[in-house]
């Protein structure tokens, strides 16, 4: 039997059709409610633990499914191509906050938040960017000290996936970076905070958002909060690692993301280029609409191969991945804009409503070009990466 690059083994292939029927039966009819709401469908993200991919590279023995990189592609794909914003909100508790606990954390630490995170009996996310401080991660300002058994953390976090799963009710578990009062510009800490810290709490839940409108976003306040020194992970100064790590893992399934945005447009103006007749014959007869379709799926099949074969060759402790972690989502994010609006060119006036869904693909898609590292940021770190090598393997 052929290898499968996109289902390397039959488990690969049984996650896939799981995720891709939950996905069409219970995630695609909820999705343009949450868009225009813009609300957050906690049962729904539920149930994605009772499918026990909350934790899709977490170890069993905290209660994920101790499966690669390749399956968590899978699941972002699935989820995206039907709802990139309810994809965004797992992709946060997942990746950002589930994965990086695993790698980073101790056991202690291990064994308390991650079981319930699994389940999704708690909320989580990752607390990097600021008000003042985003490509430039190194420029954030919240700070920490040490005051006895506690932390003192002073600060604010701006465009938090899941800090708020309603207008007023935080998120219920963060990882959260800052510098110790004193430190060096690289040397930051990680902390993991909890819902109810004293002085930790919502500045605002971000609405009026251009996409991504079902993956809550909020402004999370840091005002003496009072942490636990038992949640700091690692050592003080050591979560630049962590850190750099965890944007890999975040950056391949972001450029999945793109990818089901990909499909799911091409599969749309493909069945209505078949069906809608102009001058007497189908769309797909006629060379502009052909070029679309085309160019899409050769650019879709072409990000699809790059980001799984990134994957497939991922150690997920390890760090040093950066050259094509950050090729992946620079071509695969612009890319899924490009196929979105490609779709809504086919359908002309019926691209432009909801009814045939890629006018919402298209405006989730923009986000994947600036979220996780705009394009600008993986263009400078890979041509940093190229200029230590003479030549390509």
């Amino acid at each position: 039997m052929a290898f499968d690059l996109f289902n390397p083994t039959p488990e690969h292939a049984q996650l896939r059709e799981m995720i891709r029927r939950f996905a069409e039966t219970e995630v695609e009819p909820q999705a343009l409610e949450h868009d225009k709401s813009e609300t957050f469908n906690l049962p729904l993200f539920r149930k994605l633990g009772e499918l026990g991919v909350l934790g899709v590279t977490c170890g069993e023995d905290f209660g994920g499914a101790g499966l690669d990189a390749v399956a968590a592609c899978i699941v972002h794909e699935e989820l995206s191509a039907v709802d990139p914003g309810f994809a965004l909100a797992y992709l946060a508790h997942s990746m950002l906050f589930v994965n990086n606990v695993y790698q980073n954390a101790s056991d202690e630490q291990r064994a308390r938040f991650l079981p319930k995170a699994c389940t999704g009996e708690k909320v989580c996310g990752m607390c990097m960017s600021e008000p003042d401080a985003g490509t430039d991660v190194l420029g954030l300002r919240t700070t920490a000290r040490r005051d006895g058994d506690f932390y003192v953390l002073n600060g604010a976090k701006m465009w938090i996936t899941n800090g708020a799963i309603s207008k007023s009710e935080l998120g219920d578990a963060f990882l959260v970076y800052a510098r110790m009062e004193g430190a060096a510009r690289s040397e930051l800490t990680s902390f993991l905070v909890e819902k109810g810290t004293p002085g930790f709490s919502l500045g605002q839940k971000i609405e009026d958002k251009l996409g991504m409108r079902a993956s809550p976003t909020a402004e999370l306040v840091f005002e003496d909060a009072r942490v636990p020194a038992a949640n700091r992970v690692g050592e003080e100064g050591t979560a630049m690692l962590h850190m750099m790590r965890n944007l890999e893992i975040e950056r391949v399934t972001l450029a999945a993301m793109s990818l089901g945005i990909a499909r799911r447009s091409i599969e749309v103006m493909n069945a209505y280029a078949k069906e809608r007749k102009s001058f007497g014959e189908p769309l797909n007869r006629y060379g502009q609409i052909q070029r679309h379709i085309a160019e899409s799926y050769a650019e879709y099949m072409a990000g699809r191969a790059y980001t799984y074969q990134v994957a497939y060759a991922m150690d997920l402790h390890k760090p040093g991945q950066r050259l094509d972690t950050d090729g992946v989502k620079l071509f695969c994010s612009t890319m899924g804009k490009n196929v979105a609006d490609r779709a809504i060119q086919v359908l002309g006036g019926y691209g432009y409503t909801g009814e045939y869904k890629v006018e919402r693909l298209w405006r989730d898609a923009k986000l994947l070009e600036i979220g996780g590292g705009t394009i600008e940021a993986h263009q400078k770190n890979m041509t940093r990466d190229l200029a230590r090598l003479d030549k390509l393997r």
